[in-house]
């Protein structure tokens, strides 16, 4: 008996933690109706404006970062060159939103999880680090700031 993990069933797992991550509930970590999108379909523009303390980011910049953070592990995972990543600027410059714009981010979130979604599932070898590293930096990255976003909504919620 081999110790190797198999591929079909590292990307089983892979790919329901991505989904539970972002869309649907699996029990793997989440609780029900806590995934990205759902959280997300919950937020007015006006909360996704409020900044939660003194320097700290709202909601619509956390959003726009999740974005900016799927295209460049994206390009990374299709050996493209991304150029030169300014991780701080979303951080400086999205804070209020309009109902327009926070629809806009949303979609763009959706489109862009779709789109790498689609390109992890067109791996045929799962035996290269970009793919993995970028699929499980995905989920780490992502579940960080979706835990941000719900400690956020307390206090958003609340005002």
């Amino acid at each position: 008996m081999s110790n190797q993990i198999t591929q079909q069933t590292l990307t089983k797992e892979i790919f329901e933690i991505l989904d539970e991550t972002f869309e649907n509930h699996h029990g793997i970590f989440l609780d029900r109706d806590t995934s990205l999108f759902t959280t997300l379909e919950t937020v007015s523009a006006a909360e996704a404006s409020i900044p939660v303390g003194g320097q700290c980011a709202t909601l619509a910049a956390q959003v726009a970062h999740v974005i900016f953070y799927l295209e460049v592990i994206e390009a990374h995972i299709q050996k493209k060159d991304h150029g030169k990543v300014d991780w701080g600027d979303i951080w400086r410059r999205v804070s209020k939103v309009s109902p327009e714009e926070w629809a806009a981010y949303k979609d763009q979130l959706r489109q862009t999880y779709q789109r790498v979604w689609s390109l992890l599932q067109a791996v045929d070898n799962w035996n290269d680090e970009r793919p993995i590293g970028g699929a499980l930096a995905i989920v780490v990255h992502t579940a960080y700031h979706l835990g941000e976003i719900r400690q956020a909504l307390c206090t958003v919620k609340q005002g």
